[in-house]
């Protein structure tokens, strides 16, 4: 059996998983790459650091790069530089690359596939999006006999943890943070989580590939998870819906929409009961219809699980000579929808003084703006005031910012609690 050497640049989390499920099932990998799969060396930043895993382990990024032993690179490091110019470095050294950098791909895979493809290299990246899910895979091959009409997922576990103890249990959000830190589900600064932008990055990869188009991450509209409050959560279950951070992408007639943001969500919905740190993504086609993927999205093992996935598929494409296949199709160039053209119905709960002709000024203002009401929730008075919670029909954005800047001029007005937009069958 041929060998093929593999270089990790990273031994962090992702890397050490990749290197123990290499240790553990190299034999099964070995068999089905049809070669003998090594890690020739490791990238790190201290060489003397005691670890666990059995490799060889380098400070001198060229010892993998410059190195003509190693035919494939595993870019594990994350963030953007130094990755992006270790990654353009290997595929012009004629390596394959792998990656699980959702930051590098969202705001340069259109550079980092046109070097691949001058060099004639593969890259693969599943480990990129929603950890062992094989979702990317599906993307770039099952669906492509497919018109991609929308994408929907539920690709932060951080969040999806979040909201699901907040639903399940009744707490408040900091509490819930408090103990996802504590448990190792979110960082110390869980900021890129709890506000949509890990989510967010994802999106602008599974975009890119639904549609054939180029979509960054600076296109995707982002709104995350810390206004969400345990009253949101019990309106929305009175309303028959949960409340998700949902990666929303669809294809129209005037364009891509591409937006994260928190939703309520049908109790039937598919995505609805999709708990905890798990993620899933729901795809339609003109084709397929509707299918979901589901799993565990993020993680040592599941990440590593795709990363090892990529390897052995570049081996095998090394070993056939046919490697550089795996373009990002970018056959078109479709326009990206400004945010006050998408349409969505609305959530929105509301303080106003408990006086008569107050609800009638509300709807009036939404008539203005040509929206009517799918749901009217009113909690008993209190201290002269009355909480309301509104549901309307679907609108274009512009048109309920249109609406809202006149709620909060209106003098009857207490307080705007919260606006969040609702996902319909």
């Amino acid at each position: 059996m041929s060998s093929m050497n593999i270089g990790l640049l990273g031994l962090g989390t992702v890397g050490g998983g990749v290197a123990a499920v290499l240790a553990k099932n190299g034999a099964d990998i070995n068999r089905r790459a049809e070669c003998d799969i090594r890690v020739k060396a490791a990238l790190v930043l201290d060489e003397t650091k005691k670890r666990a895993e059995n490799v060889p382990v380098t400070t001198n990024p060229a010892d993998i790069l410059a190195d003509k032993d190693v035919q494939i690179v595993a870019e594990l490091m994350g963030g953007v530089e130094p990755a992006r110019s270790y990654v353009l470095e290997a595929l012009r050294s004629k390596k394959s690359v792998v990656t699980a950098n959702k930051d590098l791909l969202a705001l340069h895979a259109e550079e980092i596939f046109r070097v691949a493809a001058e060099n004639g290299q593969d890259i693969y990246f599943e480990g990129a999006v929603a950890g062992g899910i094989p979702i990317i895979a599906a993307m770039r091959a099952s669906f492509t006999a497919n018109d991609i009409t929308s994408v929907t997922g539920i690709i932060n576990g951080t969040t999806n943890y979040i909201l699901t103890a907040m639903t399940e249990q009744g707490r408040d959000f900091a509490a819930v943070l408090h103990e996802a830190q504590e448990l190792g589900y979110a960082e110390s600064d869980p900021a890129a989580d709890v506000e949509g932008l890990d989510a967010a990055r994802k999106l602008a990869i599974l975009a890119t590939l639904a549609f054939h188009t180029p979509v960054l991450f600076p296109d995707v509209y982002v709104e995350g998870i810390t206004g969400i409050t345990s009253a949101d959560i019990e309106y929305a279950r009175e309303l028959g819906r949960v409340i998700k951070l949902l990666a929303i992408a669809r294809k129209t007639e005037e364009g891509v929409e591409v937006r994260v943001h928190p939703a309520l969500l049908p109790e039937r919905h598919p995505l609805a009961t999709v708990r905890d740190v798990f993620n899933a993504v729901y795809v339609e086609g003109d084709a397929l219809g509707e299918s979901m993927f589901y799993g565990r999205g993020a993680g040592a093992l599941p990440t590593a699980s795709a990363v090892l996935s990529d390897v052995i598929q570049a081996a095998r494409n090394r070993n056939a000579g046919v490697q550089g296949r795996q373009g990002l199709g970018h056959d078109r160039r479709l326009p990206i929808k400004p945010v006050r053209d998408y349409r969505s119905s609305f959530y929105i709960r509301l303080k106003v003084k408990d006086e008569p002709r107050v609800f009638a000024s509300l709807a009036l203002f939404f008539a203005e703006a040509d929206i009517s009401f799918a749901s009217i929730i009113q909690k008993p008075r209190s201290g002269g005031n009355a909480e309301i919670a509104l549901v309307t029909h679907p609108c274009r954005e512009s048109q309920f910012e249109q609406a809202l800047s006149s709620v909060r001029a209106y003098s009857k007005l207490e307080k705007i609690y919260n606006t969040i937009r609702v996902l319909n069958d």
